[in-house]
């Protein structure tokens, strides 16, 4: 059986965000068991997991993107929406648009030191949707 849910998160600035708890807060009671798969519906964010517990971990993500793949370089075409455009759908198909975490016992089974990251490439990305789901 597969249960379908619409997350809306609110806008946040570019960079690395922990949005595990916003992510839980709008599931419904999950499972004894199964799997939670979340996609992203964006060309210009992505989602991931990884640390949760040290914020310098996300802050040091974001430096190396910006660092691997940098703005108002000569060969970029698309830049219709700002500088940020291109270097966004790139990082984001780096980073990509999906993650799947294991439901036990009614809960998301990450690791001690584990959250899901919203991957934020452009400037002002606005609210960003993840479809949600719940597979048992």
């Amino acid at each position: 059986m597969v249960q379908q849910v619409n997350i809306k998160l609110p806008p946040f600035p570019r960079g690395f965000h922990l949005v595990t708890h916003l992510v839980e807060q709008q599931l419904p009671t999950l499972p004894n068991a199964g799997v939670l798969h979340l996609f992203i519906q964006h060309t210009s964010a992505g989602i991931t997991i990884n640390e949760n517990a040290d914020p310098t971990v996300r802050d040091d993500f974001n430096e190396f993107f910006n660092r691997l793949v940098q703005e108002r370089q000569p060969w970029f075409k698309h830049n219709y929406e700002g500088d940020d455009d291109m270097p966004a759908h790139l990082k984001a198909s780096l980073v990509g648009f999906n993650v799947t975490i294991p439901i036990i016992n009614g809960a998301l089974n990450l690791g001690t030191w584990q959250g899901i990251y919203l991957c934020e490439f452009r400037n002002r990305g606005g609210v960003r949707r993840i479809i949600a789901s719940i597979v048992t």
